[in-house]
């Protein structure tokens, strides 16, 4: 029992886990501001240009609700809830252009921080220049030749 403790205190202290979980918290509230925005500023003008106040509730109706004998619903109504969908496939859209945005800007900087942090290459020694200077002072004579 203290080996499995031991092991999953080494796991859940992993680095790429606290990072994972931080992502995974700061993701959801990510995904609830691109719902709001969704729902809240984009749907409806597009809802209103459909003609339709609330867009989730567009629909087709594939078969009606029957009533029951005290006015209740016997049986609900089947439909299709195409205006939920559209609305979540606009959420996964907007959501996956803004992480696309973010990574890309968080690649360039990585790359560009990796650039900057690169050494400059090393001066050539004086035993370097002096074999250099010998070298060019051979091509030199057999070029005279």
């Amino acid at each position: 029992m203290k080996a499995l403790a031991k092991e999953l205190k080494e796991f859940l202290l992993r680095g790429n886990v606290i990072d994972m979980a931080v992502g995974i918290v700061i993701g959801g509230a990510f995904g609830k501001i691109v719902t709001s925005f969704v729902n809240d500023i984009l749907m409806p003008p597009i809802s209103s240009i459909m003609g339709s106040t609330n867009f989730t509730d567009m629909k087709i109706v594939l078969r009606d609700a029957v009533q029951g004998i005290n006015g209740a619903p016997a049986k609900p109504a089947i439909t299709l809830n195409y205006g939920n969908f559209v609305q979540t496939v606009i959420d996964f859209l907007i959501i996956g252009v803004a992480v696309f945005f973010a990574i890309k800007a968080m690649n360039d900087l990585s790359h560009n921080k990796a650039q900057e942090e690169a050494p400059a290459p090393p001066a050539p020694t004086k035993e370097e220049q002096l074999l250099s200077e010998i070298r060019d002072l051979l091509k030199e004579k057999e070029n005279k030749q």
